[in-house]
């Protein structure tokens, strides 16, 4: 019996090993087909890498949180612009707008006293000129005419004064009758007369009668401008004829340019002379330029209800043309401090930022880093706004004044890309 038991148990023992061997290599190469069939492990292994490794190329760009950067290509292309921080005069004031103007005497609109055809032409649109330069030259008959009116009553006068003088010394001596000399004398006096009128001609055209009188005729007279400035306009072309009174130039000296403001009537009482005015004009808006309250009109216009505010221009500009818009400020209390362009502040929530160039670091060639940090915004004035940098802010900065949200957009983008 024991015999039977044991030659079983041998049995037994050998059918479990030779069942275990043979599903061993059979289970071994249906896991290595499973395998291939399904997701090779090198694929595995390598989408995983591939994938730490896109994630780790991604915080490598990105770099520290808050911080974008760029390349100087990138940069140019949406038009980023930094500026470094500034100081600004700001307060809560009477916001007005007007024009730039001249005053009366500070322009001239140019014309001739006598009719004629320009036979020649000094000067073109944006010229300098001087008191007294020849723009033009103009020549007709008439002219001529009255050089030689001119010339004939001078001659006649002189004959006319020594007889006028003979008969009055007869009459004194009871010699002449009374009626040669009254006959004498009327006719010396209207012949002065006459003279001296031809001669006030010859001086308005330009001429001068006392080289007439000796015998010179001038052809042609000159058009003379009465103020020094720029030329703004030629009305006329050589050949053309010219009639009395025709504008033929407009002259203006753009270095008496002063601003013609709008006060509405709620903000009359609060204007005094000799305030000063902040205001700046479309071509720079970014830039401040100023001005003093000159005088104040005493009649309201009716389209708007305001009232006009002549102020003269204390830093004058060459860029400065009358006709220009402005807007500006009357200065009512006002306070210094940090202040950037409305568009550099990026508004988040309740939250406002701003972008600023981060110099921590040693530069990498062709890129720059920009980093954002929150502020507090005080006073908006004149498309400036107050700004309170965070503690410890140096005060050297530079500020991206244009492009702002750009760069906010392609954070949140990073950070949403990071986030994946």
């Amino acid at each position: 019996m024991k015999n039977i038991l044991l030659v079983s148990t041998v049995l037994l023992t050998l059918m479990f090993l030779s069942c275990n061997d043979a599903p061993k290599s059979e289970l071994g190469h249906n896991e290595t087909e499973g395998v291939s069939k399904t997701e090779a492990p090198g694929e595995d292994a390598h989408g995983e890498e591939g994938h730490d490794e896109e994630e780790g190329g991604h915080e490598g760009e990105e770099g520290e949180e808050g911080v974008v950067e760029l390349t100087k290509q990138q940069a140019e292309t949406i038009g980023l612009e930094t500026k470094p921080l500034e100081e600004r005069n700001l307060g809560n004031n009477i916001k007005v707008t007007g024009t730039l103007e001249l005053f009366p005497q500070d322009r001239a609109n140019i014309s001739p006293f006598i009719g004629g055809n320009v036979s020649s032409i000094k000067v073109v649109p944006g010229n300098i000129v001087r008191k007294g330069q020849v723009l033009a030259y103009i020549e007709h008959p008439d002219i001529i005419a009255m050089q030689q009116e001119y010339q004939e009553k001078n001659d006649e006068l002189v004959f006319l004064k020594q007889d006028f003088e003979r008969k009055k010394t007869l009459y004194d001596k009871g010699v002449s009758s009374g009626k040669e000399f009254q006959m004498a004398q009327s006719k010396f006096r209207s012949t002065t007369s006459s003279v001296n009128g031809l001669k006030s001609k010859l001086r308005l055209l330009g001429l001068d009668p006392s080289k007439v009188a000796e015998g010179e005729i001038y052809s042609a007279i000159p058009i003379i401008t009465p103020i020094s400035g720029y030329v703004g306009e030629v009305m006329v072309s050589l050949g053309d004829y010219v009639a009395p009174q025709s504008k033929m130039f407009s002259i203006s000296d753009n270095s008496k340019i002063y601003v013609n403001f709008k006060v509405y009537e709620k903000d009359i009482k609060q204007v005094k002379e000799g305030q000063q005015i902040y205001f700046s004009t479309a071509s720079k808006p970014n830039e401040l330029l100023k001005a003093t309250v000159r005088s104040i009109g005493q009649t309201f216009e009716s389209d708007p209800k305001a009232i006009e505010v002549l102020a003269d221009i204390e830093n004058k500009d060459k860029d400065l043309l009358p006709g220009m818009y402005v807007e500006g400020r009357i200065v009512q209390g006002e306070k210094s401090g940090f202040a950037v362009p409305e568009e550099a502040i990026v508004q988040e929530g309740e939250q406002s930022y701003i972008f600023i160039m981060d110099e921590d670091e040693e530069p990498v060639e062709n890129k720059m880093k920009y980093k954002r940090i929150p502020v507090s915004t005080g006073v908006n004035d004149l498309g400036f706004v107050e700004v309170n940098l965070p503690a410890g802010t140096p005060e050297n900065i530079k500020i991206v004044t244009n492009g702002a949200y750009t760069l906010s957009s392609e954070m949140v983008k990073g950070e949403l890309e990071h986030g994946h």
